[in-house]
């Protein structure tokens, strides 16, 4: 074999494992984050991002309030220890709320944060599914509807299956009080489909739900706070909310995405949730 032909077969080599490797790869680059339900929608994939976010909430005229609004500003943080491992702090900021009835308030939200972890992350299906824990601190202000009980935990899987420029995401978990007559537990669960046509624009669609499974002791409510909120209703045990959504996200560089999604609820009662306008950025560092 002469040096031309082994030079030939070295270089073919070479570009086919380039090809491979970026073939292999090309699905989470094409991939994104979900939009809506941001505290319990937790991403599988792991990264280390800041992701400011902005949420106003509309309040349904059926609720006791009588309808007005919420505005959340928050930041996320996550940090991948490695490529499996990702620690992560998904609550925090501030709220004002301006019920229809009643005062408006203003104050701090709870802090929660955790871990999550990447049990099966194949290149080849392409597939990744990822465990975590978080613990929620009651280190808010009450006059926001924060701060009460002992803390409250939450168990989560979240997954995402890519056939393409198509990803397919869920998330199921189970949030579970230290004092139960201060907070109710719940099972939530998400799923979204986005498409990625370009850069600029990957819509998706989105479908997020609350089961109530216990009672408090707290307020005699019928539904819970869905996300936001646990306020220990009395008369919720049993109720399920379910919440559909749609909106983007635009990669508007190779470590920096926008998004938009805008929510509303489809069950009765909706309690809090008319519907919700959340737009986020996600740094990747």
């Amino acid at each position: 074999m002469d040096i031309k032909t082994t030079y030939t077969l070295l270089a073919a080599a070479v570009t086919i494992g380039g090809a491979n490797f970026v073939a292999a790869d090309d699905w989470k680059d094409k991939a994104i984050e979900p939009v809506t339900n941001p505290l319990f929608f937790e991403d599988p994939l792991i990264h280390s991002e800041i992701r400011p976010l902005a949420i106003w909430h509309n309040i349904d005229k059926s609720f006791a309030t009588g309808g007005g609004d919420v505005r959340v500003y928050a930041a996320q943080i996550r940090y991948a220890v490695n490529d499996r491992l990702a620690i992560i702090a998904t609550k925090d900021g501030y709220i004002d709320l301006d019920p229809k009835l009643g005062q408006s308030h203003e104050g701090w939200a709870d802090l929660a944060a955790g871990v999550k972890y990447a049990l099966i992350d194949n290149q080849e299906k392409p597939l990744t599914v990822t465990s975590g824990l978080k613990i929620e601190l009651p280190t808010g202000n009450t006059r926001v509807f924060q701060g009460n009980g002992s803390g409250e935990w939450d168990v989560f899987v979240s997954a995402i299956k890519g056939f393409d420029n198509f990803h397919l995401l869920g998330s199921f978990g189970a949030r579970v009080p230290n004092d139960f007559d201060k907070e109710t537990a719940s099972f939530h669960y998400s799923v979204q489909a986005d498409y990625y046509l370009c850069k600029w624009l990957i819509p998706f669609v989105s479908g997020n739900g609350q089961t109530v499974l216990s009672e408090g002791k707290g307020l005699p409510l019928d539904v819970e706070g869905f996300d936001l909120i646990n306020f220990g209703s009395s008369q919720a045990k049993g109720e399920t909310q379910i919440v559909l959504g749609t909106g983007f996200r635009s990669r508007l560089l190779a470590n920096l995405d926008f998004g938009f999604g805008y929510e509303f609820g489809v069950t009765s009662p909706k309690g809090l949730f008319g519907d919700r306008y959340t737009v986020d950025f996600v740094f990747r560092f």
